[in-house]
């Protein structure tokens, strides 16, 4: 049975390959890609999306969204990922234009009319998704699971101490999201470090492959690994986006999650994006100290994957 995915991404170097991921596995069809500004500005984002549906050989619609946070100023992520997103590579402009409709206003509109049957991945900040749950809330009921990549559960950020880009970028967005009642899993950041780098064999091995899938997507990510090594010293590429869709095409890569109270911090300079997991359950009865409400658990957290099962899923995609 074919499985149906919206993708809302900020298309740079790893979401590119995520991108490829979904395109190419078997028994997923894409409906729709929106856009949302990040890593770099949304039209470039745009840009990129439908560069690799062109790639991939795909026919599927790319819808324009938001161009910054709700209520924040901009922030680009190209110190990271290269001055058009995907390495500075100069790619040649992709033949499609993007659709016709916004991307907020084809969220609800596609949901709605498909109510429980299709799965929604988030890999940029959640700035589309909060303007259209504030718009139309009963979108939380319409969406069939949630995959988040973004946050850091009870780790250091990449952004700041505190907090993983995509998070700290929106803030509100997120909390709305993670407020809203939706089916939620958050993959945070931290899954895509040590282990889970491609290092530099496997990073061959993919470029063996021979296809134009594979080059690509090592090729635009040679700034990210760059930065990853020389800023993040981890020992490779790391991928947090494909690291996402792996889980979302083969849910056996995430080998523990559990369902906890997150929270996210938007009134502290210091902590601004910080996912706030309660991981001991603290707050789930009222205590004499707090005098604190209960809070229900509202996201699935992943906690570990399966790194060899993750790097097997991402070679399938790029043989």
């Amino acid at each position: 049975m074919t499985r149906r995915f919206i993708i809302d991404t900020d298309t740079a170097s790893d979401d590119a390959v995520a991108l490829i991921m979904a395109l190419q596995w078997p028994d997923v069809q894409v409906d729709a890609i929106t856009i949302v500004a990040g890593n770099v500005p949304m039209k470039q984002c745009s840009i990129n999306a439908r560069y690799v549906v062109e790639l991939c050989g795909q026919d599927v619609p790319v819808y324009e969204g938001c161009a910054k946070p709700m209520l924040r100023d901009y922030h680009d992520a190209i110190f990271f990922h290269g001055p058009d997103g995907l390495g500075g590579m100069n790619y040649p402009a992709p033949k499609a234009e993007p659709a016709g409709y916004d991307a907020v206003s084809e969220l609800i509109r596609r949901f709605k009319e498909a109510p429980g049957e299709i799965t929604l991945i988030t890999l940029g900040p959640i700035t589309n998704v909060a303007a259209a749950l504030t718009i139309e809330p009963r979108l939380a009921e319409w969406v069939k699971e949630c995959y988040v990549m973004g946050g850091a559960a009870c780790v250091v950020g990449n952004i700041t101490p505190a907090a993983e880009y995509n998070v700290w970028c929106d803030p509100e967005a997120a909390q709305i999201l993670f407020n809203s009642g939706m089916k939620i899993m958050m993959v945070g950041w931290e899954h895509c470090r040590g282990e889970a780098n491609l290092d530099d064999a496997e990073m061959q091995k993919v470029l063996d492959f021979g296809t134009e899938r594979g080059q690509f997507s090592i090729d635009c990510n040679r700034s990210g690994l760059e930065a990853s090594r020389e800023w993040l010293s981890d020992p490779g590429m790391g991928l947090p986006d494909p690291v996402t869709m792996a889980i979302a095409l083969n849910p056996a890569v995430c080998t523990k999650s559990s369902k906890h109270y997150v929270e996210v911090c938007c009134d502290s300079d210091l902590c601004r994006g910080m996912t706030v997991v309660d991981e001991l359950r603290v707050t789930e009865n009222e205590t004499n100290e707090l005098k604190a409400p209960p809070k229900k658990p509202n996201i699935d957290v992943c906690w570990a994957i399966d790194f060899d099962l993750w790097k097997e899923t991402l070679y399938k995609t790029l043989r």
